[in-house]
This record gives structure tokens, C-alpha cells and sequence, in this order.
């Protein structure tokens, strides 16, 4: 087997080393509780077979719409999609490798001016702007399941693009269930630190159970 050699074989490795519901995916629900200090709600969600989203039974409007942007993120980091539909047109080059061996992946094409960090065959750091904001993602600790890798400690730095101040930073802790033959969220603890105070939000996720296969 030859290793990767060219920027675009080194991030397509890393892209399709990446942990993803397959195209037999059925959905699943579960029971939702977040708690942010002294505040505690609970509620319902499933994420349905065509991967759309449905969170009921939260007593605030504004939680469960929190809670819903977050499971959308899920379907988005777990969705499969290809290379090719993803990157097929953008052209890649090397940049600057780190002391600890991450490479630096330059991306052209991208609308969203996104580049990436790439360590072994782990995408390790991917950096995007949107409108007047920049934003960094740095994974530090995944686990790997022998169909794919999950991350599970990272954080993401949020930057003024005119100023480069510092706006809001994001240190995830998430973790991961086998339900049946799939890798489900069962945990996520998000700690936000803007405008020098904290915030610790934990999603938990309990009774999970994979939806029926629809009979015809």
C-alpha cells in the first residue's frame, strides 16, 4: 500500500478516515436533558432516517431550538457524503508542517476559505471563515472504532475578522455509544468563555433506540 503523498491524497485519506452513518442509517430517538447551572430541561428527539431533525416537549422555545442546532451538527459531522461531492472541484496544496507532525492543507475553490490541519490520517484542524468572522477548530483527542474515527475533546476559537479579537471560545467533550451497529452521541459538555464570564452547557442523551425499518 503506498502512503499519500500529494496535499489532495493526504486530506482525502483523512476525510474518509472520518466515522459516518452508512446509507442503512434508520434513525434513532431518545430522551434529552440539558442542564446549564441551576437549570434542568428535558425533552424528546429523533433524528429520522433521511437525517432531518425533530426535538419536542422542552419547556423553553429557546432551549429546544439550542438543542435542535445542536443535533443538526451531529447529522452534519456523521452525515456521509463523498469526496468527490465535497471536493471534487477544490485543488489542494501543502503548507507549513507543525513540530508534531500535522500538515497544513491550502484549499482553493472554497467558499467558505476553509483550510486544514492534517495529522496521520486525522483531520486535526480546520479553519473557515464566515462573513466577518474567522473561526479555528482544533481536535485534540479522537477515538477510533475500526470503521472511522470520532473526535471527542476539541475546541473552536471564534475571531473578529477586522480586529482579530477574540469573540468566544468553545471547549467540546463529547461521547459515544454503540446502539445496535451504529455510533450514537449519548453526552456533550460545551464550555464557553465570552466576555470573561463561563458557561457549561451538558446535552445527555438516554434511552436511545434505533427507529423500525418502515414496513410496506
Amino acid at each position: 500500500m503506498t502512503h499519500p503523498t500529494t496535499a489532495r491524497q493526504i486530506f482525502q485519506t483523512a476525510y474518509e478516515s472520518r466515522y459516518t452513518w452508512d446509507e442503512n442509517f434508520p434513525g434513532y430517538s431518545a430522551d434529552v436533558q440539558l442542564v446549564q447551572g441551576d437549570e434542568v430541561y428535558t425533552g424528546k428527539i429523533r433524528i429520522n432516517r433521511d437525517l432531518s431533525v425533530e426535538v419536542t416537549g422542552v419547556a423553553d422555545e429557546q432551549v429546544e431550538e439550542g438543542i435542535y442546532t445542536q443535533l443538526r451538527d451531529i447529522v452534519t459531522h456523521r452525515k456521509h457524503t463523498s469526496f468527490d461531492e465535497s471536493h471534487g472541484k477544490h485543488a489542494f496544496s501543502l503548507g507549513q508542517q507543525d513540530p508534531d507532525g500535522a500538515i497544513e492543507i491550502v484549499v482553493n475553490g472554497d467558499s467558505m476559505g476553509s483550510n486544514y490541519k492534517v495529522r496521520g490520517k486525522e483531520i486535526c484542524q480546520v479553519s473557515r471563515v464566515l462573513g466577518r468572522m474567522a473561526f479555528i477548530i482544533d481536535t485534540y483527542e479522537n477515538i477510533e472504532i475500526g470503521s472511522g474515527y470520532l473526535a471527542t475533546h476539541y475546541d473552536a476559537i471564534f475571531r473578529n475578522l477586522k480586529t482579530n479579537e477574540v469573540t468566544s471560545v468553545l471547549k467540546f467533550e463529547d461521547s459515544y455509544e454503540k446502539i445496535g451497529n451504529y455510533y450514537v452521541m449519548t453526552k456533550q459538555v460545551v464550555q464557553e468563555y465570552k466576555d470573561g464570564s463561563s458557561t457549561t452547557t451538558e446535552f445527555g442523551y438516554f434511552n436511545i433506540k434505533l427507529l423500525e425499518p418502515a414496513t410496506i
